[in-house]
């Protein structure tokens, strides 16, 4: 995937360390007033003026966090830089810079590394985000990206996890479920492609999955949403790793209880129907799927009337009392379901946010 015998291509060796930081600086020229001084120095220079900084990382590891069996290098960009951003705005904060961290093994060459970056800088284009720096080296392992992204907010708007309260409102925004179910096709159809090469899979019926899976999408939109509607979450989270693990770190965080309502929980309809064609149950797929990027936030109850019938959002439930348990009411209040963490994949990523 990363070599066409057709056409030529550029070793790392032949522009060394330097003339790649060149050849990435020439590409992402600094837009915002906040980015003072960006890639070429020691390092990076940002304003804030008034604002609270909020700063997170996080990082994709070559057959940990993606496979080369179905990730186009643009596509891993884009994501990467999507990963990132998407703790920022689970502060209730704006994504603004970015330091990009690469190591790479000697099988890459000039081109792909182009690619990698041509991902990044749609994304960054696409969410108004300046590159500012960052640092590369050489692997042995493949390739390791480490993003460290940074924002802002006035302090009064920035939303923790420890915030949620009794009687509080647990809303979603988006559906949950289709990036797993996008990864388990791509898997799939990998493993078929190994058997035969030529195989030439039809996935139309599979493309709102699959872009979930590889092209995922920060949900920017929903924090100016929420401004513009003035609603100030009460706690807030992203939805990597599932809802039931998001759910718990809430409730641990916050000491209260929650209870969600799996009616409430929304799918789309390809989800409901590929997870019976691959015999899972949909809301599985939600509550431990993971790499939705949706945010799941709580809000007070005298804010419902702001949020009531916008498209974006969902009420999924409600927060219990302090130290109360968290349940999932299964459909028509039949049972309460404890709800505990089982996420998915290989790894599971420790969250480094210091939140």
């Amino acid at each position: 995937m990363l070599e066409d015998k057709n056409v030529s291509k550029t070793s790392l060796a032949e522009i060394g360390e330097f003339g790649l930081i060149n050849q990435i600086k020439e590409g992402f020229p600094i837009k915002l007033e906040s980015s003072i001084k960006g890639i070429g120095d020691d390092a990076a220079v940002l304003d804030y003026k008034k604002e609270k900084i909020v700063v997170s990382t996080d990082m994709l590891v070559e057959g940990v966090s993606f496979s080369w069996g179905y990730m186009p290098l643009r596509h891993l960009g884009y994501k990467a830089v999507v990963t990132a951003i998407s703790d920022i705005l689970a502060m209730n904060a704006i994504p603004k810079q970015l330091l990009v961290s690469m190591a790479l093994s000697n099988r890459f060459t000039i081109e792909a590394v182009d690619e990698i970056y041509n991902g990044m800088k749609y994304a960054c284009e696409k969410y108004n985000i300046d590159i500012v720096g960052g640092d590369t080296t050489s692997s042995v392992h493949g390739l390791v990206l480490n993003l460290t992204a940074i924002g802002s907010a006035p302090e009064k708007d920035i939303a923790y996890r420890s915030g949620a309260q009794e009687n509080d409102l647990v809303v979603l925004s988006g559906d949950l479920g289709a990036s797993f179910l996008g990864l388990q096709v791509l898997e799939r159809e990998a493993q078929v492609t190994k058997v035969n090469p030529n195989n030439q899979p039809d996935l139309e019926q599979y493309s709102y999955l699959i872009e979930r899976q590889l092209k995922p999408e920060a949900r920017l939109d929903i924090i100016k949403i929420l401004k513009d509607l003035k609603v100030i979450p009460t706690s807030m989270i992203d939805i990597s790793d599932g809802l039931s693990s998001e759910i718990i770190h809430l409730s641990k965080e916050s000491g209260v209880g929650f209870n969600i309502y799996e009616e409430k929980i929304p799918l789309d309809s390809s989800v409901i129907r590929t997870a019976e064609e691959f015999k899972v149950n949909p809301i599985t797929c939600a509550l431990s799927g993971g790499e939705d990027y949706e945010l799941l936030f709580t809000i007070k109850q005298t804010d419902f009337y702001k949020i009531k019938g916008n498209p974006n959002l969902t009420v999924i439930g409600h927060v219990t009392g302090k130290g109360e348990e968290n349940y999932l009411i299964t459909r028509g209040s039949e049972q309460m379901v404890p709800i505990t963490a089982q996420g998915w994949g290989v790894e599971q990523e420790e969250d480094n946010s210091e939140h």
